[in-house]
């Protein structure tokens, strides 16, 4: 009977002080330690870090443009911006988001929610998730407000497809005919045309690149003999060098992608 009140009596203990294990969240199979409010933060943390997940990119943009990419997020508010690209230095961001918490143990608390503010840091040479992520005091005044996005002009390819001519089997495509055909669209100014001509076979090709993406939108037509076609390439087809927007394809039209 000795031997068991040993090993009892430190247990006992433990449990008179609030130390018992509690099977609680976390991998060790207790709560993270902290207050209500140290939890909200933290939860905040995670939160600010997702959203520059989300913004991240390798390549040189414009510190206003990943300001307005960051701000475009729900519960993300952009407080501040310093630097001009994410070229060199980069550009440090602050953002306002949300966190909720409750205070760690056996007996947690209602939860609460705050606000805080951390300063990130993007750059061309910053690793995904890997943000130099600090908790800062937020600036005062509101969140900046940014323009709409540029918008991107729509390639009309249904009525593309009505307008250009249709040859006979047989015949031959007359690139002036398609020229006039596509010219009567009246297309925006920023959308590019293209065209070529081997043998019977007229090409076409509209293009257009939207505002920070990767890829071009674009359009190709194949106006020849006993056919005329009409349709837009894969998207990896349409990144730059891969040649699917060129009038190359439209005249002689690559696989689609596997």
């Amino acid at each position: 009977m000795r031997r068991y009140v040993i090993f009892l009596v430190p247990v006992l203990l433990a449990a008179a002080c609030g130390g018992v294990p509690y099977a609680g969240g976390g991998t060790s199979g207790r709560p993270a330690a902290g207050t209500a409010e140290e939890q909200a933060t933290a939860d905040a943390r995670k939160t600010a870090d997702n959203a520059g997940d989300k913004v991240y990119t390798a390549r040189v943009w414009p510190a206003r443009d990943l300001a307005h990419r960051a701000a475009d997020l729900d519960g993300v508010e952009v407080m501040g911006v310093r630097g001009a690209s994410t070229a060199g230095a980069g550009v440090a961001l602050v953002v306002r988001v949300s966190g909720t918490g409750t205070k760690a143990g056996p007996y947690p608390g209602e939860p609460i929610t705050v606000k805080r503010c951390f300063r990130m840091r993007f750059s061309t040479t910053t690793e995904w998730h890997e943000y130099e992520t600090r908790l800062v005091t937020c600036p005062p005044g509101e969140p900046l407000r940014f323009e709409p996005w540029p918008k991107t002009p729509d390639i009309p390819s249904a009525k593309l497809q009505k307008v250009l001519p249709r040859v006979p089997a047989g015949g031959r495509a007359d690139e002036a005919k398609v020229r006039a055909a596509v010219a009567s669209l009246r297309l925006d100014p920023a959308i590019s045309r293209e065209f070529r001509t081997e043998g019977p076979v007229v090409g076409v090709v509209l293009k257009v690149r939207p505002y920070l993406s990767d890829a071009f939108d674009c359009v190709l037509a194949r106006v020849a003999p006993g056919r005329t076609s009409v349709w837009s390439p894969a998207r990896i087809q349409r990144m730059p060098g891969e040649g699917g927007c060129s009038a190359g394809n439209a005249v002689d039209p690559m696989p689609p992608p596997h």
